[in-house]
C-alpha cells in the first residue's frame, strides 16, 4: 500500500519491545493496547501483529492490492472512496481504493490493522517504532508521503473473514454484518474517571496533596506525547524535598517534579526514573488516558491492588470470549 499523505504522527506498532530494559531500551508498542490488540482480532490477526498507530489526522493510503482492514480506538472519521467507512468491524477493501480520514470526532488515536499484518524488519524482535532511537517500524521513523508499505501473508483466519466479507461487496469495498461492541470504545466527556493504585512514595506526600490528588480535577497539557502525559491541576507537595535514587519505572507510573505537576508515562517512557511516584494508573484504565486530547479533564480514584487484578483478569476473559465469537462468525 502506498502512502499520499503522512497524516499528523502515523508509526508502526506492534505490543512493543520487550526484554531489553536492562539495556536502556524502551518498550515502545501502542498508546491504546486495547485497541491496538482488537483491531489485529478483527482481521485474524495475532494480536501482536504490526499495525499502524494514527494520531489526532490520519493518513490518505491507496491499496495496491486487495486487503482485509479494521479501525479501532479515536474515531477520526474514515472513508473509502469517499465513502463513509465504518469502525471496529472488518472492511475488505479492493485494490486501488483510497482510505482517508477527516476530522477526530473522539479520542486522539486511531489503529489499522492489515490482514496479514505490515511487514518491516524486527529490530530486537520487534516492529514498533522507537522515534527517539530512530529504530524500528518504517525505516525508524514516522511516514511520510510515498512510502510503499508491504503487508505479510493472511493467516486463514483472514482468508475466512474475507469470504464473509465479499459477499455484500457495495463500491470498492465491503464490511461484515456485525461489529464489536466495547465498553472501552473512545468517548470524549466532561470529565474522565482514572482508577490508579498508590504509589510507592505516597505517603511522602503531605496530607493536603493526598486529598488533592483524589478530590481535584487535573487537566491534560498540550506538551503530552508518546513518552508521557503532562497534567496541569492542583500543586502536589512532598513533605520533604529530597533526592531520590532512580527507579524502573512501567507504563502507567505518575512521577512528580519538583513543579508539583504530575506526569503520567506512557508507551516511550524511559526505563528509570528519580520523580516521586504517587500513583500508577491500573491497565485497563490506560486506554482511557491514551485516548485524551489535550484539555480533556481527569479526576483520579484509588483502587486496591486487588480491584486491578480483578478488573485485569476480566479484560483477559473478555478479550478471549471476543476471540471466540469472532472465529465462530466465520463458521
Amino acid at each position: 500500500m502506498t502512502i499520499f499523505r503522512p497524516g499528523l504522527l502515523t508509526t508502526i506498532q506492534d505490543l512493543g519491545r520487550t526484554g531489553y530494559l536492562k539495556y536502556g531500551v524502551i518498550v515502545s508498542g501502542p498508546m491504546d493496547e486495547y485497541a491496538h490488540r482488537m483491531a489485529n482480532l478483527l482481521v485474524g490477526n495475532d494480536e501482536k501483529a504490526a499495525l499502524l498507530e494514527m494520531t489526532f489526522i490520519g493518513p490518505t493510503i491507496q491499496f495496491t492490492s486487495d486487503q482485509l482492514i479494521a479501525m479501532t480506538g479515536g474515531d477520526l472519521s474514515p472513508t473509502i472512496d469517499g465513502h463513509s467507512v465504518p469502525m471496529y468491524r472488518p472492511v475488505f477493501v479492493k485494490k486501488g481504493a483510497v482510505l482517508s480520514f477527516g476530522r477526530c470526532k473522539t479520542g486522539c488515536r486511531s489503529y489499522l490493522a492489515i490482514g496479514g499484518g505490515i511487514d518491516v524488519p524486527k529490530v530486537m524482535n520487534s516492529r514498533s517504532t522507537y522515534l527517539r532511537a530512530k529504530i524500528g517500524g518504517f525505516q525508524g521513523r514516522a511516514l511520510v508521503e510515498g512510502d510503499e508499505l508491504i503487508c505479510g501473508a493472511p493467516p486463514e483466519q483472514t482468508e475466512r473473514l474475507v469470504k464473509t466479507c465479499q459477499k455484500g461487496i457495495v463500491h470498492s469495498f465491503a464490511t461484515t454484518k456485525w461489529s464489536v461492541v466495547s465498553s472501552q470504545r473512545s468517548r470524549d466527556g466532561a470529565e474522565k474517571v482514572v482508577r490508579v493504585t498508590v504509589g510507592s512514595h505516597y505517603e511522602q506526600f503531605s496530607e493536603a496533596s493526598q486529598h488533592k490528588f483524589f478530590s481535584e480535577t487535573f487537566q491534560v497539557t498540550s506538551k503530552s506525547d508518546r513518552m508521557g502525559y503532562r497534567l496541569k491541576g492542583p500543586t502536589l507537595e512532598r513533605l520533604e524535598e529530597q533526592e531520590l535514587i532512580s527507579e524502573p519505572i512501567s507504563v502507567g507510573t505518575i512521577q512528580v517534579p519538583a513543579d508539583g505537576n504530575p506526569i503520567i508515562l506512557m508507551a516511550d517512557r524511559q526505563t528509570t526514573g528519580g520523580y516521586p511516584r504517587i500513583a500508577h494508573v491500573i491497565a485497563v484504565d490506560l486506554p482511557i488516558i491514551a485516548q485524551a486530547k489535550p484539555g480533556a479533564a481527569i479526576r483520579f480514584q484509588q483502587a486496591s491492588l486487588k480491584e486491578a487484578e480483578r478488573l485485569y483478569i476480566r479484560r483477559a476473559r473478555e478479550f478471549n470470549e471476543l476471540k471466540t465469537s469472532i472465529y465462530l462468525q466465520t463458521r
